[in-house]
């Protein structure tokens, strides 16, 4: 549908905002809830979004599953980023998790 009618460029790049923007509050609701051992689900997601970029054979699909991937797999390292926010009280830490204390890095 998108490539017949010369859309598939506003569809990738609606697509490719909306995953960024939904990755920004999952960043800090994970590391909120599991704080960094959380990372390596962003690695399974973004290796099984590779393979099936691979896959399929819609360019448009295919295009969108990469953006997913790679977005995961910057991900891993803004969780690690996020415990540094947290650390330096940019981000609330979660009281039920380790008593609230994260190590300082």
């Amino acid at each position: 549908m998108f490539e017949t009618q010369h859309f598939i460029g506003l569809a990738t790049g609606l697509i490719t905002f909306l995953i960024i923007g939904a990755f920004h509050p999952l960043v800090i609701k994970c590391h909120y809830y599991y704080g960094t051992k959380c990372w390596w689900w962003f690695l399974v997601l973004g290796l099984i979004s590779c393979a099936a970029s691979i896959y399929v054979g819609s360019l448009f699909w295919s295009t969108v599953l990469g953006v997913l991937a790679f977005s995961s797999f910057w991900t891993i390292g803004e969780v690690f980023e996020q415990e540094k926010r947290v650390a330096k009280g940019w981000f609330p830490a979660n009281p039920k998790r380790n008593g609230g204390q994260h190590r300082k890095s």
